[in-house]
């Protein structure tokens, strides 16, 4: 599997309502942005932070970061009109919530062209319903301008009528689904929310949790969650230093002919050479940050 150009360990949403956050997110340690015009935006203030999330991603200063429009969700009052707002300032994604089928990426993308959206502006899909889970894949494969799909957990939540507990067992086949479908359609796909700020040993727990299922990233609240994150989504020394030994031991063999090789005592296949090829491009991308 190709790693993506640049990691998403860190996905950080910014209220949009709120100039000195736009602001301070240029400074932090994240690897992309989520300038947000829904949950965090109160009804009364959405043309005012929409004006500002437009302004803030037209006019860039974010650095390596990837900056992202959240506009409020298909069949909204806003949801037009943050289209055509974000499809004019060109981010480099618009997030698009609580979308459940493949029809609803195409409406989106339609509307974004329709608006003047650059190639580069692609599509970051949310799912955050049971509908959206079992067509999951569909709306993965629905356009080559979705690269992304956000888990969002704390909607799923609330439809399942789960309760919010230790290991999210209530979640993991929501999780799983999602999962399944990014990897079939080869798109990046981020973990949910993690809901209190102050709890950085539950949130440890549960990042590492979502790098061990196979999430390339999480979503972020705030900023304190940012040096975990990374550290956790990025490959540790051990792992760069082993995934070293066994392409080079594997060449080695290939060179001579020989058809078996191990590593640590472990037998090594292509596939264990494909995914230490992945975690040094991913550790390479990292460290150019």
């Amino acid at each position: 599997m190709t790693p993506p150009a640049a990691p998403r360990r860190s996905v950080l949403y910014m209220p949009g309502a709120n100039a000195r956050a736009l602001e301070k997110a240029r400074t932090l340690p994240t690897d992309a942005l989520i300038l947000d015009l829904e949950d965090s935006v109160a009804p009364d203030a959405k043309a005012e932070a929409r004006e500002r999330v437009a302004e803030a991603a037209a006019g860039g200063g974010y650095g390596h970061r990837e900056v992202t429009i959240r506009v409020n969700a298909p069949g909204t009052p806003w949801h037009a009109d943050d289209l055509r707002a974000a499809a004019a300032a060109g981010p480099d994604a618009v997030v698009v919530p609580k979308v459940d089928s493949a029809r609803t990426v195409r409406e989106v993308e339609a509307a974004l062209e329709a608006a003047g959206a650059p190639d580069r502006t692609a599509i970051w899909a949310m799912l955050e319903t049971p509908v959206a889970l079992f067509d999951a894949r569909a709306v993965a494969e629905a356009s080559a301008r979705l690269t992304v799909l956000v888990m969002g957990t704390n909607d799923l939540a609330k439809e399942l009528h789960a309760e919010h507990v230790p290991g999210r067992a209530p979640l993991l086949t929501g999780l799983s689904l999602a999962l399944l479908a990014a990897r079939a359609a080869g798109k990046v796909i981020l973990d949910g929310v993690y809901n209190d700020v102050h709890d950085l040993t539950g949130f440890e727990a549960e990042t590492l949790q979502g790098r061990r299922l196979g999430f390339d990233g999480k979503t972020l609240i705030h900023p304190r969650q940012l040096e975990p994150c990374n550290r956790i989504f990025a490959p540790s020394e051990a792992e760069v230093e082993r995934s070293e030994r066994i392409i080079a031991a594997f060449e080695e063999a290939t060179s001579q002919g020989r058809g078996v090789v191990t590593v640590d005592g472990r037998m090594i296949e292509n596939l264990h050479v494909d995914e230490a090829r992945r975690v040094l491009a991913l550790a390479e991308a990292v460290a150019g940050r």
